[in-house]
């Protein structure tokens, strides 16, 4: 009985230590950022302008405009939880392709971009984005593509505005449910300062929305992206399911690249 007591105490510290560690430690976990020094000199094959957008609290969202050399519009993409414009701005470029421009931006604290994280902030930072490329584009010619955690701030976006179409990458239902896959026994409605509550902003999106979602991904699961799917307004939605696609390369299918053509034919 005293083993059993014993064992039960163990278990209980462990507990206890594991939900200070993700309280505490949570931002590393969710914003996986690098940062870059304020002089970095980005380096691409493809023509690109950097941008640099002041917010209301004084700091600095730092991005990139990829051009396309005859551009149909442009393509507002949010980014992934990891690294900087380093890594995104290769990637995103890929869309140049359509004959679109591509307006990629980094966080605050991702890369040169300034500020602490703060949900509400960075929703707010989305918007200045999309304010910068209303000035220089038909607002009906500007598409926004999110991927996993960009996808809650392509949403938000989406919502406030009237974009040409929204496209989403391996979305998730909500930053509770995204992290539960991963950590199933902590109480994260208690632990959690960012909610990333996609699924309530889903059905208010005033456009067409695709979203691309790999059944093998063991970053979001397909059930997530699945779910969302489901809260969304299903007449003007459209979840294409990527057999075999894992988190990371879903552009490696054929099946994603023909809907792309599909999308921005018109574009």
């Amino acid at each position: 009985m005293r083993l059993f007591f014993k064992t039960i105490l163990i278990f209980l510290i462990l507990y206890l230590f594991s939900m200070a560690f993700f309280y505490f430690f949570q931002e590393r976990l969710i914003f996986q950022n690098e940062k870059l020094a304020p002089d970095y000199k980005f380096s691409f094959e493809q023509k690109f302008e950097e941008i640099n957008l002041q917010t209301a609290d004084n700091n600095t969202i730092n991005a990139l405009l990829f051009k396309a050399d005859n551009p149909k519009g442009v393509l507002l993409y949010f980014h992934g939880n990891r690294g900087s414009l380093v890594r995104w701005g290769e990637i995103s470029s890929y869309f140049t392709r359509f004959d679109l421009d591509i307006f990629v931006m980094d966080y605050r604290s991702y890369g040169k971009s300034t500020g602490e994280f703060n949900e509400n902030q960075m929703y707010n930072d989305a918007q200045i984005c999309y304010n910068y490329l209303k000035e220089k584009y038909p607002e009906n010619s500007i598409s926004i593509y999110g991927r996993s955690l960009g996808c809650t701030f392509a949403v938000r976006t989406a919502v406030n505005n009237n974009p040409k179409q929204l496209i989403l990458e391996a979305p998730f239902y909500n930053l509770t449910d995204a992290v539960r896959y991963h950590y199933p026994l902590l109480p994260f409605k208690f632990l959690l300062k960012y909610k990333f509550n996609t699924n309530e902003y889903i059905a208010r999106i005033p456009c067409k929305t695709t979203i691309f979602h790999g059944t093998k991904d063991d970053v979001v699961p397909f059930s997530s992206g699945k779910k969302l799917f489901n809260s969304s307004n299903l007449s003007q939605t459209s979840l294409i399911k990527i057999e075999e696609g894992t988190h990371h390369n879903l552009f490696e299918f054929s099946k994603y690249q023909n809907k792309l053509l599909v999308l921005f034919k018109n574009d």
